[in-house]
């Protein structure tokens, strides 16, 4: 996979983040046509938005539906995803992005906070697409976001994202599959109900309005029996729960869909760790690590 140093990633910069909806349309139209393999061409552009600040009133919106606390005068870990997210969308419902967006699945986030983020200070952000990878399930893109101030990397996000479809042989790919240790559950820590309407209010807070998350007529047309919450938003939850020091590492894995309304259990241990798990059996629906980051 290429970094951001690479001569094959071209800075392009942006006057101003790209509207979601018009790019999530596009991507949907353009993902029957898609024909997704691990060594398939992918974007090689660096997407630039010079001077970006968070919106006062979205990110309150943000840190209600998340559980953050409000007011503190600092971006939530999770809120860059969420500015870089209009970015990543343009690069992924591109022609020459070889996965189909419709289908898409958020496999895992992991990030890195170098600092506090002031709420109010101006920032430079940067997406660009690192590789693509095989997966025993299909073929995954792995995509960076950074966020600088004053030319200092401040905060950073590899996000990957998983399109299905059979695999040579059903084989699984080296390093993709191999079991591993059994995990016992984490101790139970709370329990949280969630609305019928929590993708919606989280969709109107980030902007990610996808129809899987809205409503269970629109979940259906994708194969969902309900709709489902966003991914990020259980990231961002647990993290709210759990709290972060200034300096941190972080990474969540998404493993099953939340159906909504529903109810849920967060645990975490005496560490780092974390999960989200069903109110009743055993399903696990996202495991994460919050680690200090030493300096």
């Amino acid at each position: 996979m290429t970094g951001t140093d690479s001569p094959e990633v071209a800075p392009v910069v942006l006057p101003r983040s790209p509207a979601l909806g018009p790019l999530l349309a596009r991507g949907a139209l353009r993902s029957p046509g898609k024909r997704p393999r691990p060594d398939a061409p992918f974007p090689r552009a660096r997407l630039v938005l010079p001077s970006v600040r968070a919106d006062a009133a979205r990110l309150a919106a943000y840190e209600r539906v998340c559980g953050f606390a409000a007011d503190d005068g600092t971006l939530p870990v999770t809120y860059p995803h969420v500015l870089g997210f209009p970015l990543a969308m343009r690069l992924m419902s591109g022609r020459d992005f070889p996965l189909p967006l419709l289908g898409l699945v958020h496999t895992s986030i992991g990030i890195t906070r170098h600092t506090a983020l002031p709420a109010t200070e101006t920032y430079e952000l940067a997406v660009h697409i690192d590789g693509l990878a095989a997966h025993r399930r299909g073929t995954e893109a792995a995509v960076i976001t950074e966020l600088r101030a004053g030319g200092d990397l401040v905060w950073e996000s590899t996000s990957t994202y998983l399109a299905r479809h059979r695999t040579p042989g059903g084989a699984v790919p080296a390093g993709t599959g191999a079991p591993g240790p059994e995990r016992r559950p984490l101790p139970a820590v709370d329990r949280w109900y969630l609305g019928a309407d929590l993708g919606r209010r989280y969709g109107a807070a980030s902007g990610d309005r996808n129809p899987i998350h809205l409503y269970p007529l629109t979940a259906r047309l994708f194969g969902f029996p309900r709709a489902i919450a966003h991914g990020m938003w259980t990231a961002a939850r647990c993290l709210a729960a759990h709290g972060t020091p200034e300096a941190v590492r972080v990474r969540a894995e998404f493993k099953a869909p939340v159906p909504l309304p529903g109810r849920i259990v967060y645990a975490a241990d005496g560490g780092g760790r974390f999960e989200l798990r069903a109110a009743e059996g055993v399903r696990t629906h996202l495991v994460g690590e919050v680690l200090p980051l030493l300096t």
